[in-house]
């Protein structure tokens, strides 16, 4: 899909006013917007394509768990979030949680048409990602806890009798533990389960931000994003002032 081609834009955010104003923009540059006052709105009638742009804080959900839950619902669409004055760990958590891009509101029409440009590009790569990422937690969420503690010991290439000594059981024991997790997981051999396990944890490297990099404002600091044009170019006037990330009550709240 390019820019040529109109994209469904779906807004997402409690402030009808804000909602209208990126509405507007949106229709400006030729594409098609839908507003929805919450995520589980969205959810009630799921879009099957199109770009979500969120407004920040809409959900109680940490990005990475809402990605989550958005691929339990079958919702794949790449993910713009949006403020209006955020501080820069507010966006590097966005990006780290899985948001492709990080603009500020009120939208301004040329910073949203690059934007939609440099999502579309990549967003292939992360539906990917995230469809394999959901597939394998789900395979590796029926595991019991000594099947996945196997599992582990085997990712990190101990051999049964090595797995038996860690884990203070018998070498049978651990080839039964074994035979289970390796048919829940629906795995033809040991490289395929690694495989799985690897990818049950790949959202700390879809979009991860090197430590040693720093925001000097000449590079990006991740594949997925460059942080420091988004922090020189849509929010020229955010000041670093240590806010923490925010509280989270219960870890696996609904959305909405």
């Amino acid at each position: 899909m390019g820019m040529e081609q109109r994209i469904a834009l779906h807004i997402v955010d409690r402030d009808s006013r804000s909602r209208a104003e990126q509405a507007r923009t949106a229709f400006a540059l030729g594409h098609h917007a839908e507003v929805y006052s919450d995520l589980a709105e969205l959810l009630l009638r799921t879009p099957a394509s199109g770009i979500i742009l969120l407004r920040d804080r809409t959900s109680d959900l940490p990005l990475t768990e809402l990605f989550e839950q958005l691929g339990e619902d079958s919702v794949w669409m790449p993910l713009i979030v949006c403020d209006e004055s955020p501080s820069i760990e507010r966006v590097v958590a966005a990006i780290k949680g899985g948001a492709l891009d990080y603009l500020q509101l009120p939208l301004e029409a040329g910073r949203l048409a690059r934007s939609l440009a440099r999502v579309i590009d990549e967003a292939e790569a992360q539906r990917s990602a995230r469809q394999h990422l959901v597939e394998a937690r789900r395979r590796v969420a029926q595991l019991s806890k000594r099947e996945r503690e196997v599992l582990e010991l085997l990712a990190l290439g101990s051999s049964n009798k090595l797995i038996a000594r860690e884990l203070s059981i018998s070498p049978r024991t651990v080839e039964i533990h074994r035979s289970n997790m390796m048919t829940k997981l629906r795995a033809n051999h040991s490289a395929e389960a690694v495989r799985l396990w690897l990818q049950s944890g790949l959202e700390a490297k879809i979009a991860e931000v090197p430590r040693e990099l720093e925001f000097d404002g000449s590079r990006g600091l991740s594949r997925y994003a460059d942080f420091s044009r988004i922090v020189r170019e849509r929010l020229p006037g955010v000041v670093d002032e240590g806010e923490g990330a925010p509280e989270v009550g219960a870890r696996r709240k609904k959305l909405g």
